[in-house]
This record gives structure tokens, sequence and C-alpha cells, in this order.
């Protein structure tokens, strides 16, 4: 994948959710996110189509298919012997921004 691929994608996603790419460059593993924001940690990760387990496709399509106009789909992956806690809540970035909103300098936009 090149690297301009990537770097792009981190850039969209920063401007979209109103925050601000960190460049690789000096940073160490897990010293910064990839987006700087607020209240968000963001680890951007850049796929090929289709490149998503097809278990994890078909968990968020059930859990879209069966959500009612006011609830949000999610998928939530757990690890056998391991706290739920520690498992991993998934959902779609339009979901996201539907349900909590898109906050960028302060102000909301919808």
């Amino acid at each position: 994948m090149s690297q301009g691929t990537w770097k792009a994608g981190e850039r969209a996603i920063a401007a979209r959710i109103g925050g601000e790419r960190v460049p690789v460059t000096g940073r160490s593993r897990g010293d910064a996110p990839d987006v700087r924001h607020p209240w968000l940690s963001v680890e951007y990760k850049h796929r090929k189509n289709g490149a998503y387990p097809r278990w994890l496709l078909e968990a968020m399509d059930q859990a879209e298919k069966a959500a009612k106009d006011d609830q949000l789909p999610i998928a939530i992956l757990h690890t056998a012997n391991q706290a739920h806690s520690r498992d991993l809540v998934v959902l779609r970035l339009g979901d996201f921004e539907g349900w909590f909103g898109v906050v960028r300098d302060g102000e909301e936009i919808l």
C-alpha cells in the first residue's frame, strides 16, 4: 500500500472529526495516536476493499438489520477467557457521527 493512501486517509479522518493528523516522524509505537483529538485517541487502519474479515462484516450487517430507528448498531468482539471490559466495540463512522454528532472547533456540525 502506498504511503500516500494511508496518509491521505489519516488527513481525511482528522478533518472529518475535527482532529489533527500526527506525523509518523519521530514517534514511537503507542507514543501518540494517528489523529490528535480532544476526547478521542484515534488509531487509523487502511485496508483494501473487502479486506475485513467476513464474520466481522456479517456481525455489523446483523446489528444494522436488527436495529430499530432509535438504536445504534454495534458489534462487540469478545475473546474467550478475557474480561468483558477488554472487549472491542465496532460501529460505522457514519453511525457514530449520527449518534454523537460531529464536533469541530467546538462547534457541532450536523
